[in-house]
């Protein structure tokens, strides 16, 4: 064993430290960060100019020739700068991307309250102008089979962004935008809808359909009415009419930490039925809901 040690040892540089390896990973980490963000960008094209120079100047220096050797030379101290002016967006992007990173629970907890605070504002404007709208927010049982019912998106969740699909005459407008982690994963997906008597009569499609996909998953729907721009919520088929801004804002939380609901998850049939009547009643109220 010990000779065994000893050979391994032979292989390590003996300035080789605890420090060096940590500083190697760091610098390596940074690396990978800066080439992921420059692929497929202009800058890689930029990135590989600079390294055919570096070539250019070391094979000058093998081949002999000087002038070329000299005029690199004197361009040499500049570069620092021309690379800081080239690629400023570029060291945005790997600082930001550093910064989104969950170091300690800090980014985490960041990430969480803007996508909360994007999501209600963007529920809010659309109460306001009364746009339909139906969001739907991943928790553990996968939403594939209705992702790829629709348009793939994969993008950051904004409210521009939401307001755009949205926009009436849209040609993402109808259907739902789903949302995996805190990204759009698709828009203009179809939904299952309810079949439960009461709800049928007295509630929309984007409703019923808002109530259907959480009745066979664990998702959170978010619904928006044309009709009256009242916002809803929706969780395990129980769905939560009229509901402020705190109010979403309380609910959206609870769902992204994987609280459980306030709402029961599961009632009797008699309970249900005592629901639907009460929806029926308060959209009586309120006239036609979309």
């Amino acid at each position: 064993m010990r000779a065994l040690v000893d050979r391994i040892s032979s292989f390590v540089p003996p300035h080789l430290t605890i420090i060096s390896i940590v500083d190697i990973l760091l610098v390596a980490f940074l690396i990978y960060q800066f080439l992921m963000i420059v692929r497929g960008r202009r800058a890689a094209h930029i990135l590989l100019g600079v390294a055919i120079l570096v070539a250019m100047y070391v094979a000058s220096g093998a081949l002999g020739l000087d002038l070329v050797r000299m005029i690199l030379a004197n361009i040499a101290p500049y570069a620092p700068f021309a690379l800081i002016v080239m690629f400023q967006s570029e060291i945005r992007r790997l600082l930001a991307r550093i910064g989104r990173r969950r170091w300690l629970s800090i980014g985490g907890r960041l990430q969480k309250r803007e996508f909360t605070e994007e999501l209600v504002l963007a529920m809010v404007q659309m109460s306001q102008m009364k746009t339909g709208a139906l969001i739907v927010l991943e928790r553990d049982i996968g939403l594939r089979t209705f992702i790829e019912s629709g348009v793939a998106l994969d993008a950051v969740l904004s409210r521009d962004l939401l307001l755009t699909i949205f926009m009436n005459n849209s040609a993402l407008h109808d259907g739902a935008v789903i949302v995996q982690g805190h990204r759009v994963a698709a828009a203009a997906c179809f939904l299952p809808l309810t079949v439960r008597a009461g709800v049928v009569r007295a509630l929309g499609t984007r409703h019923r359909a808002a109530i259907g996909v959480t009745e066979e998953t664990d998702c959170l729907s978010l619904v928006v009415s044309e009709e009256t721009g009242r916002m809803s919520v929706v969780a395990y088929g129980e769905i939560e009419m009229n509901v402020s801004p705190e109010r979403l804002e309380e609910r959206i939380s609870e769902h992204i930490i994987h609280r459980k609901s306030s709402q029961p998850v599961a009632q009797s049939l008699t309970d249900r039925e005592q629901d639907d009547v009460a929806i029926e009643r308060e959209t009586a109220r309120d006239a036609t809901v979309d």
